[in-house]
């Protein structure tokens, strides 16, 4: 009885107060999600956090040692993915982010070669580009993460000192270039003798990534992994 009073109040709920599916507007959602199961079923997985020598993790092959990475979904022009991340960067959709991330935390407890992680760290968005859009997206997908691995999130602890512009057009080297001494370890002690998840929405040449897990790599003990929520193809 009492189940069967859940459900019809959870109905009437979702009657008043729909969710609608992000992906085709659907109201067909369950709670708590925010794709359709249909939507869902679009999504592209990798599976690269279960093989080792996956293409994210080749893209830092004598770049910085890294001791596995991967990306959940491919990320493809006028797809699925794509909107979720244009939602979530441009349109202030933070929702996406921690959805993403909760997603993405699922895949890496699929994957036995992530059971060794400490902490996560998200990459640093510079102060002023975070007031102005209100919040990091990569954050948000590192919350997810958190959320679903049961581990600590730090914040804090890696800053990004130089806004830059937008890297979309640029090849590796000259992101590269533009990406050096950026980034900066303001909190060296929690990360100390840790194993890092370092965390970012996409990943295209690494460059960023790159620039980033080479200064925490200074931190003594430190060993770095790296999963973001998407891999262009």
């Amino acid at each position: 009885m009492l189940k069967t009073l859940n459900h019809l109040t959870r109905d009437l709920l979702h009657l008043f107060f729909p969710h609608f599916c992000h992906g085709c507007g659907s109201g067909l959602v369950d709670e708590g999600q925010l794709l359709c199961l249909q939507c869902h079923a679009r999504l592209p997985e990798t599976n690269f956090f279960s093989l080792a020598g996956n293409p994210v993790e080749k893209t830092f092959y004598g770049r910085m040692p890294v001791e596995a990475a991967g990306a959940t979904y491919f990320f493809t022009r006028d797809s699925l993915v794509q909107h979720l991340v244009k939602e979530l960067k441009y349109h202030g959709d933070k929702d996406i982010g921690y959805y993403l991330g909760r997603l993405t935390g699922v895949a890496l407890k699929n994957s036995a070669r992530f059971d060794t992680i400490d902490c996560i760290q998200p990459l640093p968005l510079n102060w002023r580009r975070e007031e102005k859009r209100g919040y990091n997206q990569a954050a948000l997908i590192a919350a997810g993460i958190a959320g679903e691995l049961r581990l600590p999130m730090h914040t804090n602890a890696v800053i990004r000192k130089l806004a830059t512009a937008t890297q979309t057009k640029k090849d590796r080297i000259a992101r590269w270039q533009t990406m050096r001494e950026v980034f900066e370890i303001a909190e060296p002690e929690p990360l100390k003798d840790r194993h890092v998840l370092l965390v970012d929405d996409i990943i295209t040449t690494g460059a960023t990534l790159e620039a980033c897990g080479s200064v925490m790599l200074k931190v003594p003990g430190l060993r770095l992994s790296i999963a973001t929520v998407a891999w262009t193809i």
